[in-house]
């Protein structure tokens, strides 16, 4: 669910968000890092996962995050220069958006961010129980058309898995620009017994949070006039 509008003709039998995989033809040092960089960095959900998940990294990262659709990955780049004894998956099947994290991992020397070119719903239900202190999902697609609302990643058996992957008081954070999909996703939050919004004051939802790295996506919707919400809950539980 990457910051970008998606084709609503595609074929649903086509994986990864029902979103396109490659737009603008990749510039050649782009291809050679999706080439010769990305395997070093992608998930092989096809082999068992470790029982800590933070040995993905080596050394073993103190924490674990994931970022879903990161788009070009400036939220992302930012999280994880941070946070530097954190471990950070950004999960993202647009090639395009792949080769903007890339370009970024080589150019700052990035070591603590592991990619997967997929569907986020198959990595949820490969990740461990209790592995994750923290979900981003930044500016998704909002799939705006009612018959395309089953598109959208924010559903009940999206939250469940999420809820699975979560420990106990961490955190799904949910930035989206178009008023019907926030109420959509406060209100399918709403019913789940495992997540609780943080809000108190209209702030905490119409302000970023500290330090939250604004991206291209968010600035566009800013200049044309949409103003964000940014959405927090701790999973219960």
């Amino acid at each position: 669910m990457s910051e970008r509008k998606s084709d609503p003709d595609r074929d649903d039998s086509e994986r990864a968000f029902f979103g396109r995989r490659k737009g603008h033809k990749l510039r050649q040092h782009q291809a050679e890092l999706i080439d010769h960089l990305l395997p070093h960095l992608a998930l092989d959900i096809d082999r068992d996962a470790p029982a800590d998940a933070c040995e993905i990294f080596d050394p073993a990262a103190d924490d674990l995050r994931l970022e879903i659709g990161f788009g070009g990955g400036e939220h992302l780049a930012a999280e994880a220069q941070n946070f530097t004894t954190t471990g950070f998956i950004g999960c993202e099947p647009y090639v395009n958006g792949m080769a903007k994290i890339l370009a970024q991992i080589e150019a700052a020397n990035i070591a603590n961010i592991r990619l997967f070119a997929g569907d986020a719903a198959e990595l949820l239900a490969w990740l461990p129980k209790a592995s994750l202190s923290r979900i981003d999902l930044i500016h998704p697609d909002p799939w705006p058309k009612r018959r395309h609302w089953k598109r959208r990643f924010v559903q009940d058996r999206t939250i469940a898995a999420m809820a699975r992957v979560l420990k106990p008081n961490g955190e799904f954070r949910f930035v989206c620009d178009i008023d019907d999909y926030c109420a959509w996703t406060l209100s399918h939050l709403a019913r789940s017994p495992d997540f609780k919004w943080l809000a108190e004051r209209a702030d905490d939802f119409r302000q970023p949070w500290p330090g939250y790295t604004m991206t291209r996506y968010g600035r566009k919707a800013a200049r044309e006039g949409r103003k964000a919400a940014y959405l927090r809950f701790r999973r219960v539980g």
